[in-house]
């Protein structure tokens, strides 16, 4: 038996907290999504990447490929840091029929890379080309390609924009707190089409913008702009906002006011999404961490982790608003079921436990309706309290806390108890509005939870409300304890699974 401090001891070198099916760097910092494209055969995810420690530093573009966008394959660094700067975040595009004149082949897998090169003084965008489907890139003897002299101008994510034959390209202009457009005929000249911004929420950098048409329920293409903000988020920090609206091929467009994040935690950051996919598919991934602590988090070979690859529709809300649905994709064939069960009751003051394997990701899949509401006094004692939670526990007494509070219709999430890491902005509690009109009884409520090493993710509300966070209890999470107060719950269905490992990577 390994005793608590040498448990303790094992969580601290970072092995405890991989996870197994999330993306993490081989060794290293990783941050920011780059270039993911789908090259007809394999999807490429390049990212923010320092190979010789876990820190921000030295910034090239690592990569990895799949052919289902869950097991990964390491490739060597694709872009590295030269002297002319870090590689920054950039984008990937597949030129198949050479409507860029870079290449030699007519028709083939033809890759360019836009990317910001980034040095103390000056951030301006760079080209490059790939003849290896991918695997590295040559720079363009003229770059940059588009510089504006400043030393906070990035990020940028090129589409080809169909009507207007052109390509066109989103980036931060980060000191004017904006995004830039700009088209081009060949990748290479760049012309000034218009700005969004500021909009949403008042901050200091806007970074990462990605703009992508998405699919609605009706079946029509709405175009959405992705926007990730640093310092700024409500909850602290880092986030990702975004707009629906429409795009003329040079100006975009809000369709109202509305803020929208795509996220009520704190760890889901650099959105980006996937070009070229089939059907048109609307498919994101994004960085799990935080500028406020993503640097000190407690693992000493290693840091970073990428979500789950979520599809995305819109769909419009019982108030008239369109919104993001964000589902993780493609995870059923990882599933190795664990248990599953319906229609079991859950009496007041019900307390069960489940014990879980340790050392595995585990899906859990349940929705619930509580017994009807009876409206009541407060006692003595204060109000009556009427909630689920589900928690995920160890009997040192740490817990991760997820549950549904029915006279608020809110759902909430509480790292709080966990104590393998402390920090003064590692905020522990968020909570979200369910709206229970999309539910055949407005008691019920449905939960997705993903616990992966220290990624965890939770979908509810028929997938409009996500919520991702880094997690680190101090000893593994070995058993599901679920509690009802105040009201008893029918769970209409249960299913926990474990899921196969995905990458070459150490993990418990």
């Amino acid at each position: 038996m390994t005793d608590r401090k040498t448990e303790c001891s094992v969580a601290l070198t970072g092995k405890l907290y991989r996870p197994s099916v999330h993306f993490t760097p081989p060794t290293g910092f990783m941050n920011d999504p780059n270039g993911l494209v789908f090259d007809g055969t394999q999807y490429h995810l390049y990212y923010q990447h320092n190979p010789d420690a876990a820190y921000s530093a030295n910034i090239c573009w690592g990569h990895a490929t799949s052919t289902d966008l869950l097991n990964w394959k390491d490739q060597p660094i694709a872009v590295p840091d030269t002297v002319d700067g870090q590689a920054y975040t950039g984008c990937a595009v597949l030129d198949r029929d050479n409507r860029s004149g870079l290449f030699a082949n007519a028709h083939g897998t033809n890759i360019a890379a836009l990317y910001t090169r980034s040095l103390p003084t000056r951030q301006s965008q760079y080209l490059a080309i790939s003849d290896n489907n991918g695997q590295s890139f040559e720079e363009y003897a003229g770059n940059p390609v588009l510089d504006i002299g400043s030393p906070n101008f990035r990020d940028p994510q090129v589409i080809f924009h169909e009507p207007t034959q052109k390509w066109v390209v989103v980036i931060a202009e980060v000191d004017h707190h904006r995004i830039g457009f700009y088209a081009s005929n060949d990748l290479i000249h760049w012309t000034h089409l218009s700005h969004f911004g500021p909009a949403g929420l008042p901050t200091v950098n806007y970074e990462c913008p990605n703009l992508i048409q998405v699919r609605d329920e009706a079946g029509a293409m709405r175009w959405v702009l992705f926007v990730s903000i640093n310092p700024g988020s409500p909850m602290g920090g880092s986030v990702t906002q975004y707009f629906i609206g429409d795009f003329d091929g040079a100006v975009f467009t809000p369709c109202d006011a509305i803020l929208r994040l795509t996220d009520f935690a704190k760890d889901a950051y650099a959105l980006q999404v996937w070009s070229n996919m089939p059907d048109s598919e609307a498919v994101n991934i994004a960085w799990m961490g935080n500028w406020q602590y993503c640097q000190e988090l407690p693992t000493r070979d290693w840091r970073g982790a990428m979500s789950l690859p979520r599809s995305m529709t819109i769909i419009q809300d019982t108030n008239g608003y369109p919104r993001l649905v964000q589902k993780p994709r493609g995870v059923e064939k990882l599933r190795l079921p664990l248990l599953s069960e319906a229609n079991r009751y859950l009496a007041v003051s019900t307390r069960r436990e489940i014990p879980l394997p340790v050392g595995k990701a585990i899906e859990i899949v349940i929705r619930l309706t509580a017994d009807e509401y009876r409206q009541t006094e407060p006692g003595q004692n204060g109000p009556v309290i009427n909630r689920f939670e589900l928690a995920f526990a160890n009997e040192e007494g740490e817990k991760l806390s997820i549950g549904y509070d029915v006279p608020s219709s809110q759902i909430w999430l509480d790292r709080s108890k966990l104590r393998g890491f402390d920090h003064p902005f590692f905020t522990g509690r968020f909570a979200a509005p369910v709206n229970t009109a999309y539910y055949p009884d407005a008691r019920s409520v449905d939960l997705h939870l993903f616990l992966d090493g220290c990624a965890f993710e939770l979908y509810a509300n028929e997938y409009l409300e996500t919520a991702t966070a880094l997690v680190y209890p101090a000893r593994p999470l070995d058993r599901l304890r679920l509690v009802t107060e105040g009201t008893g719950f029918t769970i209409e269905t249960l299913e926990i699974y474990t899921l196969d490992k995905t990458m070459c990577r150490a993990t418990l």
